[in-house]
């Protein structure tokens, strides 16, 4: 089986064909054959070596990737499911070892997939399980009420544009930062308010709500930065743990979407969303699974607005 991995560790250089043999769904498992698997920040990770230590017992070479989409390829023992070989499906991979979703197959619980929107491409679909899981994880851990305000940092990524129309969804109102060229496309999220990006993200909420948002999801990874942007008493989910002090009784949440990967309800949700409208699916570019050290020099060079998709 032909896959996308690495040997040793380094930049996007490091990234090579590599052989590797063909998974087989065991109990309560399913075979996807892939044809997008999305390029996220945390492979960059697993390439540079800033998980070297959780890998440490898996020998090389080692496969970055957590969202795929392809068709439903064989289907386990034990497996209570709708879907049948040859659906198109899309879902959320955790590495383990060698086995992530730069690969022509991945093997997954059957819980961690759902099937493709109806309408999408594979490489739009494998824009949606990871990121979108992590801010339904993130919306599921603040429990906002209708009405309430809520604060997204990164609002032109993946992660922070899926937490704009997610909150918009659940009937939040919803401030954005946004740079100059991307306040167009973060207005067209459905942001109420946008404010100018930048470390002082506080201050620019603090601006428009004097008394501070209820909760901030800080899809910008602004750490302690973000604290000013909540009201005493408020909450902020951090996606990349969190380094930065407290700030009087706000809580701060990280979040690891690993602990939704089998949430399937959650997942198959997202998909209704979009095929209602609420949730836009945004690829940057797709490129051959062989340009994988490419799609990583243009993730780490900044600027990509919604996912690079690599194809199988």
């Amino acid at each position: 089986m032909r896959a996308i991995g690495i040997t040793e560790f380094g930049g996007p250089e490091a990234l090579h064909v590599v052989e590797l043999p063909e998974p087989q769904a065991g109990p309560g498992e399913v075979r996807i054959r892939v044809r997008a698997a999305g390029v996220n920040p945390t492979d960059t990770l697993i390439r540079s070596g800033a998980r070297a230590q959780q890998l440490k017992e898996f020998p090389p070479p080692y496969v970055p990737g957590m969202d795929v989409a392809g068709e439903l390829d064989q289907i386990g023992e034990d497996v209570t499911t709708d879907l049948r070989v040859g659906d198109r499906v899309m879902a959320i991979v955790v590495p383990s070892g060698s086995h992530g979703a730069y690969s022509e197959f991945v093997v997954v619980p059957a819980e961690s997939v759902a099937r493709v929107p109806a309408g999408a491409t594979d490489a739009e679909a494998a824009t949606l399980p990871m990121n979108g899981l992590t801010v339904r994880l993130a919306l599921d851990v603040l429990d906002l009420r209708p009405g309430q305000t809520l604060a997204v940092s990164g609002a032109a990524g993946a992660v922070g544009g899926y937490a704009v129309q997610l909150g918009k969804a659940a009937g939040l109102r919803v401030i954005a930062d946004a740079s100059p060229g991307d306040g167009q496309l973060v207005k067209e999220l459905g942001a109420d308010i946008i404010v100018p990006r930048g470390d002082d993200f506080g201050a620019r909420v603090r601006a428009v709500v004097p008394e501070g948002a209820d909760a901030v999801i800080d899809g910008a990874l602004l750490d302690h930065l973000a604290l000013p942007a909540v009201r005493e008493g408020g909450r902020i989910v951090t996606v990349r743990g969190y380094q930065g002090p407290g700030e009087g009784d706000t809580t701060c949440h990280p979040v690891l979407v690993r602990s939704y990967a089998r949430e399937q309800a959650k997942l198959d949700q997202l998909r209704q969303q979009v095929e209602d409208g609420q949730v836009t699916l945004r690829v940057a570019a797709t490129l051959p699974a062989q340009q994988a050290a490419e799609a990583h020099r243009r993730l780490e060079a900044g600027g990509v607005r919604g996912r690079l998709v690599l194809q199988f």
